[in-house]
């Protein structure tokens, strides 16, 4: 389980409370040192699944860590940023901000309920692409005062929310799409049980009625009676 991939990803979960300092700490060299931090936790994002594959170390912990680690690391710089205003050079960059932190609880909100009827939700492509945009930006932000061109990264942020919106909006459609195909199975199912009650039904009333065995023999009596007596009427 401590293998060299599964400790970058529990690293990217370490450093999240020295980020968190920035917002009592006002240092030029702590918040270069953070920032600094910042971008190496995002580094091992790469560095942990590409040495996971490479040395056939993949495991349930990885896999479980991993996407909540990268989310706990973008949540966390969100946060600082937010709480920062001299990080964000435009208040409207605040939009994209909310947007990604709102995305990431939908998406885990969604991977909990498929993992719960034994359904993937791989990532895509293009949300590879969103993490890109997102850490890269984040990391500019955060040099905000260090990095002379600060509107940069508020830029990429904008790309990483939209990307953000639609990789969201996809995962959600294919939520969707599971709950639709699940609801349509359950309601074909219980067409074809009122179906079978309403054969079984018919199959029912279709038989013959059985009579008693004690009516039986009471005819029978009455029908040896009643030829008798026709006998003895003959016979006079």
């Amino acid at each position: 389980m401590y293998n060299l991939p599964n400790l970058l990803t529990i690293s990217r979960i370490v450093v999240i409370p020295v980020i968190f300092l920035t917002l009592y700490i006002d240092s030029f060299i702590w918040q270069m040192f953070t920032a600094t931090l910042f971008v190496l936790a995002s580094v091992t994002d790469y560095f942990d699944g590409y040495l996971a594959r490479s040395r056939n170390q993949t495991s349930a912990f990885g896999r479980l860590l991993d996407p909540i680690a990268d989310k706990l690391l973008v949540s966390s710089a969100l946060v600082l940023i937010l709480a920062k205003p001299e990080m964000v050079s435009f208040k409207i960059s605040y939009i994209p901000a909310f947007i990604i932190l709102c995305r990431e609880i939908l998406v885990s909100g969604l991977r909990e309920f498929l993992r719960e009827v034994n359904v993937g939700l791989p990532v895509t492509r293009l949300a590879k692409w969103k993490t890109t945009f997102q850490m890269t930006a984040l990391a500019m932000m955060m040099f905000n005062g260090l990095w002379h061109w600060n509107g940069i990264g508020e830029f990429l942020l904008w790309i990483a929310g939209a990307l953000t919106f639609i990789t969201g909006y996809q995962y959600f459609e294919k939520s969707l799409d599971y709950i639709k195909a699940s609801e349509k199975a359950s309601t074909i199912e219980a067409k074809a049980v009122v179906k079978e009650i309403k054969v079984t039904k018919k199959a029912v009333q279709k038989e013959p009625k059985k009579v008693p065995e004690k009516e039986t023999k009471t005819k029978q009596k009455r029908a040896k009676k009643a030829s008798t007596k026709k006998k003895k009427a003959t016979k006079k």
